[in-house]
């Protein structure tokens, strides 16, 4: 039922944003507060767009056009705020109201997008294109918009429409359902244990079991949780083979135990809905839909990236296995070796090959050193720099505030971030806007935040990173990047707003500059003496990059090529975790590995629809941001200024505005081949 409370949206806290530095005024905004203001914002965007859709006079740009991309500012504040919680600091009431909220918004969009009115002027404009004399950017927001309601169901009879609006409607709830289903198993998992089950275990991870269990209740034991930032490590140096077998079991069984959180069934629906919709549409195929508009075009280039890759890896992946094997054994294990096992001799073979470990380089990566290390090569490379504020209330106490400026001193926008895991979290690392920067109409300036999950040193200690969480760190940074130098002037096509195979250049380029040498030296402190990383560490670990690389490409890409299984067939399997094995099996899928998401915790792809049929976009970008920093090292300067105002023009800045293929070769001179890419990972 619709709420009865009458809001005034040009002054409540969730839609009219009077808190410190132009923030939401989080402190005055309760969990009870959501539901009217929804609906309070979507009548009004309602109104807006009948407006538009009503109007008599001839469609032009400004009444069409920008109307329509401008209206619904104040949906689009409670909107930020609420996925925002949603996602970082979750509770029943906040995950109630996704679940009523998640089909609301999809009937009110699909009702948009299938306004016949609203599609005419839209398709008058596009129709009269050519004569309209319109700049590039507006013109390629034109034919978005115009392929953006096509491909929503605009052309299809009354029938048609309903039903599309009901797939979506579903798929929407069923994709809310899903990611409750995995925070829920990821919530409700531990493994508790004392002193004397610590064997192996290095400090900094006893520190993070440690704290785990004591916001757990269980304060003087440690607990194994199914964050990655304390399953990876502990998996890597346990020596009890049966705790690392405990662990690895619960963390690839999330989503499949059966009961309330169960994933299948879930899983099973949203494949069925997806392929329908997909026909409903014209399409072969659900990827066929999802890939139109991407750089690759068709499941076939996809295919052409990740079959290479995925045939190196095996080759990579099974001659690593042998080597822990031997290890295995002269450590006196007559066990078959396991996926238990890998992580936790693959660290015995990097000390063997490279004489250092993990927990030797730990200490240099401390986390605050890491985000300023961040923050420098920001401001070498365009200019830009943060200031933190301190005392400025966000959705949770840890989510700190940074205002940050261009070169001449002027406000660019604010950077969030919340960095340690807890319950209330979803797992893994993403950036997202609370506000998008763009120009029309009175413009916005941006306000970006990252989200991760580190695991959250005990009162007093400090944070200490792993070499791939400082990665995730500088990853998730990059997307910031791509949202904070947005220089565009439609909404729809600032920061983010690019193809799915292109959106992680910024975000995977910007990782490269972690281990630039000049970066670590200055940057990589050790925690107690203060000193830089010794040269011959520094040394080692560059040295140790590629070490892994069949591992780590065999669990990524054995996932990418499951998406694509699943979306690239007309039709949808009945039991989808018997596919997913089958296919597994048919791509000779090693036993001793899992892939890096399977499918019952597959969020990327099942927790809406962002990465569905486009989990492969991480290494098509990857074969971009190669070649990418490949051109700073042929300058022989990772700063080179030229080259990096190239890059803040034509990626970083330049948002959707122009075709992706444009964009690079506007930076790079021409397009790249995977080559670069299968050396950057060791696989040739």
């Amino acid at each position: 039922m619709p709420s009865t409370k009458t809001v005034d949206l040009a002054a409540h806290p969730l839609t009219k944003w009077q808190g410190p530095l132009g923030l939401p005024d989080f402190a005055n905004i309760g969990d009870g507060d959501f539901s009217a203001v929804f609906d309070a914002a979507l009548k009004a965007h309602e109104a807006e767009i009948d407006a538009i859709a009503g109007s008599k006079d001839t469609p032009t740009i400004e009444n069409t056009l920008a109307a329509l991309e401008l209206a619904g500012e104040p949906l689009d504040h409670v909107s930020s705020i609420f996925w925002c919680r949603a996602g970082a600091h979750t509770n029943d009431a906040i995950q109630a109201l996704e679940r009523e909220i998640s089909p609301k918004m999809s009937r009110h969009f699909s009702a948009i997008s299938m306004n016949e009115k609203l599609f005419a002027r839209i398709d008058d404009l596009y129709q009269r294109r050519d004569s309209l004399k319109l700049d590039a950017e507006t013109l390629r927001v034109l034919e978005k918009t115009w392929k953006g309601f096509v491909r929503s169901g605009a052309k299809l009879d009354a029938d048609g429409k309903k039903r599309l609006a009901n797939i979506s409607e579903e798929l929407s709830s069923l994709g809310t359902t899903f990611g409750q289903n995995v925070l829920a198993d990821e919530r409700d998992w531990a493994l508790f244990l004392d002193e004397a089950d610590l064997a192996g275990l290095p400090d900094f991870v006893k520190s993070s079991m440690a704290e785990a269990a004591e916001t757990r209740g269980q304060k003087g034991r440690y607990a194994v949780t199914l964050s990655r930032s304390i399953y990876e490590p502990f998996t890597t140096f346990s020596e009890r083979r049966d705790l690392r077998e405990t662990a690895f079991r619960a963390f690839t069984m999330r989503g499949q135990n059966g009961g309330a959180s169960d994933n299948t069934a879930v899983v099973r629906d949203m494949l069925k809905l997806r392929a329908e919709k997909a026909k409903l549409l014209g399409y072969g195929s659900f990827a066929a839909l999802k890939l139109d508009d991407t750089m690759a075009k068709t499941p076939k280039a996809v295919h052409d990236l990740l079959d290479p890759v995925w045939e190196k890896a095996l080759e990579k992946a099974a001659a690593d296995q042998k080597e822990l094997e031997r290890l295995a054994t002269e450590a006196g294990s007559n066990e078959k070796f396991d996926a238990w096992d890998w992580r936790f001799y693959q660290e015995k073979l990097r000390t063997e090959k490279f004489a250092f470990d993990e927990a030797e380089l730990k200490p240099y990566l401390q986390l605050d050193r890491v985000i300023d290390a961040c923050f420098d090569v920001a401001t070498k490379l365009f200019g830009i720099t943060f200031e933190e504020k301190k005392g400025i209330a966000a959705w949770h106490p840890d989510a700190r505030t940074f205002v940050v400026k261009n070169a001449d001193g002027s406000e660019r926008g604010l950077f969030l971030a919340d960095y340690f895991a807890r319950s209330s979290k979803r797992s893994g690392a993403w950036m997202s806007a609370l506000k998008s920067g763009y120009t029309l109409g009175d413009g916005s300036k941006p306000v970006i935040y990252n989200i991760m999950n580190f695991a959250k040193p005990p009162a007093g200690e400090t944070a200490l990173l792993s070499v791939d969480e400082a990665k995730t760190l500088f990853h998730e940074f990059g997307h910031a990047l791509h949202g904070m130098l947005t220089d565009v002037t439609w909404p729809s096509v600032a920061g983010t707003s690019v193809s799915r195979d292109f959106v992680e250049l910024p975000s995977q380029l910007y990782e490269h500059w972690l281990t630039v040498p000049a970066v670590l030296e200055k940057h990589a402190l050790h925690v107690k003496t203060g000193k830089p990383m010794p040269k011959a560490l520094l040394d080692k670990m560059l040295a140790a990059r590629t070490f892994g690389a069949g591992f780590a490409t065999v669990e990524f890409t054995a996932s990418a090529l499951i998406d694509m299984a699943y979306h690239a067939r007309s039709d949808a399997p009945d039991q989808p975790l018997r596919f997913e094995a089958e296919t597994l099996e048919k791509l000779h899928m090693p036993d001793t590995i899992a892939m890096r998401h399977r499918t019952p915790h597959f969020g990327h792809v099942f927790s809406g629809d962002g990465y569905s049929a486009g989990y492969y976009s991480y290494m098509w970008s990857e074969v971009l941001d190669a070649d990418a920093f490949a051109a700073f090292e042929e300058t022989g300067d990772p700063f080179n200024p030229a080259l990096a105002e190239r890059l803040r023009k034509n990626i970083y800045a330049a948002g959707g505005s122009k075709d992706p293929e444009e964009l690079y070769t506007a930076f790079r001179g021409k397009m790249p081949s995977p080559e670069a890419m299968m050396v950057k990972r060791g696989l040739v």
